[in-house]
């Protein structure tokens, strides 16, 4: 016999047999067939281990075990979605969309309630699954997804991609998971999306293939074909699950009807759905109109109306963020809403309070805003008695005792004692954050722990965590291996960069993106540390009170003391993308290429026009400013004839560069 041969046809007749049971409902094998395969194509693999294929299916039996998750990147940015909650938005979302683009064709999809994945295939084999992480790095679960029987581990073609997609688990194997914990005494699961994340991030893989995930995926990045439709259509001859229950619409009224028919049996599905995604269906036109720093311009997720219950609110207790701000927080009796026990909830601010009326010892309504964030709806009046108290505002910090100052629209309280330790503990918590410097083992808990132990007291102290080791280690739940991970990613944020080190600090005003633009322009934290507010005011997106946030910020000697001491340890406080250097023949400026730049890759000419303060698009449009034309254009060059755009041949393109800064 030759084994070679063997082994590949065992794994073969043996994956299309999966194929066919999971996802075609038409079983190829008996059981028993297929039971005698499977262990003939173990015990081979077993004695010829040379032979082994990465898509045999031996590598779903869940006997992989992993220390630690590891970070990859991903290849195309895993972008989530912005919400819509109502009609009249969605009717606004469809007028954004028609100031683009003429006639729009809709694909509505349902969304499904899981655990976002990407999944990479090199020539049809499956290689590794990661997390969505932080968009850009997410964390491999490969051994687990490998356990999840409807995912090919060769695809019908032998083709590269990196597909996305939902990984989630139906209602009835949540209602036999939690009847199994339940005789054993085990906390139950409040929801299947919650089961399934669970159980995808165990280090043991036998964990996730004993709780029957499911994944239906949706989406690729670099699709090959002309529509959303094709692409699932196209999923679906490489062998891939994807769900069946979209609809192409011809108008946004098409998309309404869609969302009222599920919106009425979304209770009939196997499975939970929190909403529906709208997307437009050519992808030409998702090229048009593009990206945010967050959010395909292209799509948006229309949520459910929120559930809601009702509880009593027992008290009102108030706590201080990383600025100052004064939050109150309603304490509720637990109740569980969409899934989860919701104990807690904000209540913002005094005005927010007066205008619902709300009184301790209310009966209350509660739901989830975008089924997410808990949210204290109103009091039931008729539901009032006696007993109920007026919510008393504080007049003093809880924490210092500092007496409190309005802000300017007299709306919101501050403490302004800036050594106030709520506000340090706020502002490490915020530090370490995913968004920002992504120090893994250093959450809200473990940051109060800490600062309450005083083993951190301010930013620059999280990086001489490594010499009280011992001490940590004398902490209930800290274990020689948590604390030597919690090292390695302390030391892995020093690499962060400029971008996630300025959202980082936590000056007022400063987010995600707003770190962005500042990073690319000024390159480094000394550079913008020397800005004046004029020169600030001029940058895009940079307003009159940020530039005076940031000024002020960089003006305090304890923020410069601060910056200071974290580049002494190390911390990098240069921008990891490249500074714009600014040209007037760039700055501002859409472009496309076509055609083959006999000197010059597409990567390194969109690296130039992006450095330059360009931006390179994919398909050409009216508001295309040039279009760079190479050997052999296609019809983006026609196009840009017709529509009397500039073109710029390689003898043109070349005079630029010259005259370029730098270049």
């Amino acid at each position: 016999m030759d084994v070679k041969n063997r082994i590949e046809y065992l794994v073969n007749i043996l994956n299309d047999a999966n194929v066919e049971y999971y996802m075609n409902d038409n079983p190829s094998l008996s059981d028993n067939e297929y039971d005698s395969l499977f262990a003939e194509l173990s015990r081979l693999e077993e004695s010829y281990p040379q032979y082994i294929l990465d898509n045999s299916p031996t590598k779903r039996v869940g006997t992989e075990v992993i220390s630690e998750f590891k970070k990859v990147a991903h290849k195309v940015a895993m972008l989530s979605l912005s919400n819509v909650f109502n009609n009249e938005e969605i009717m606004e979302f469809d007028n954004r969309i028609k100031k683009e683009v003429s006639n729009p064709e809709y694909i509505a999809e349902l969304k499904l309630d899981g655990l976002g994945v990407s999944i990479v295939y090199e020539a049809g084999i499956f290689k590794y699954a990661l997390t969505r992480g932080s968009g850009t790095i997410g964390e491999d679960i490969s051994h687990n997804v490998r356990t999840i029987k409807s995912i090919p581990m060769k695809l019908n073609q032998p083709v590269d991609l990196e597909v996305r997609g939902e990984i989630f688990m139906d209602k009835e194997t949540l209602r036999m998971l939690n009847d199994e914990r339940e005789c054993n005494d085990l906390p139950l699961f409040q929801n299947a999306r919650n089961a399934a994340a669970g159980s995808i991030r165990q280090l043991d893989s036998s964990i996730a293939k004993s709780r029957n995930l499911q994944v239906h995926l949706y989406h690729l990045p670099n699709t090959p074909v002309d529509s959303q439709k094709d692409t699932l259509n196209y999923l679906k001859e490489l062998g891939l699950p994807v769900n069946e229950h979209y609809r192409v619409c011809s108008d946004i009224e098409s998309v309404l009807d869609y969302i009222s028919l599920w919106t009425t049996n979304r209770s009939s599905l196997p499975y939970d759905i929190d909403g529906i995604v709208i997307k437009l269906n050519t992808i030409r036109a998702q090229e048009e109109l593009g990206f945010t720093a967050k959010y395909p311009k292209w799509a948006t997720a229309y949520k459910f109306p929120a559930e809601e219950v009702l509880t009593k609110l027992v008290d009102v207790v108030f706590t201080v963020g990383r600025t100052g701000q004064i939050t109150p927080n309603a304490v509720l009796e637990p109740v569980k809403v969409a899934g989860s026990t919701i104990k807690r909830a904000t209540l913002h601010n005094e005005k927010y309070i007066r205008q619902k009326d709300l009184r301790i010892g209310d009966i209350v309504s509660i739901r989830k805003a975008g089924d997410v964030i808990p949210e204290v709806v109103a009091p039931i009046l008729e539901r009032r008695n006696a007993d109920v108290r007026e919510v008393e505002m504080i007049e003093e910090c809880p924490f210092c005792q500092e007496e409190l100052v309005k802000s300017t629209t007299e709306i919101d309280s501050f403490c302004p004692n800036m050594k106030c330790p709520a506000r340090k503990m706020e502002s490490l918590i915020h530090f370490a954050s995913r968004k920002a410097m992504n120090i893994d083992g250093l959450g809200e808990k473990i940051v109060e722990e800490f600062y309450n132990n005083e083993l951190i007291t301010d930013i620059p102290s999280i990086y001489d965590l490594k010499e009280k080791k011992t001490e940590i280690i004398e902490l209930e739940g800290f274990g020689e291996k948590s604390v030597e991970n919690l090292f390695e990613s302390i030391e892995e944020s020093k690499l962060a960069g400029l971008e996630k080190f300025l959202f980082g600090l936590g000056i007022s005003g400063i987010g995600e993106k707003t770190a962005k633009v500042l990073a690319q322009k000024f390159g480094n934290i000394d550079e913008l540390k020397k800005a004046s507010i004029e020169e600030l005011e001029n940058i895009k997106d940079i307003g009159p009170i940020l530039a005076k946030n940031l000024v002020a910020y960089f003006g305090e000697d304890e923020n410069l003391e601060i910056v200071e001491k974290l580049k002494e340890k190390g911390v990098k406080t240069e921008s990891v993308a490249k500074k714009i250097k600014e040209h007037e023949i760039f700055k501002n400026r859409k472009f496309v290429v076509t055609g083959t730049i006999s000197f010059l890759s597409r990567d390194k000419i969109k690296e130039i026009v992006e450095n330059f303060g360009g931006t390179l698009t994919d398909s050409v449009s009216s508001k295309t400013d040039v279009v760079i034309a190479g050997a052999f254009p296609g019809n983006k060059y026609e196009k840009a004839q017709n529509l009397g755009i500039e073109i710029w041949d390689e003898k043109k393109l070349k005079e630029v560069l010259k005259k370029t800064p730098d270049f």
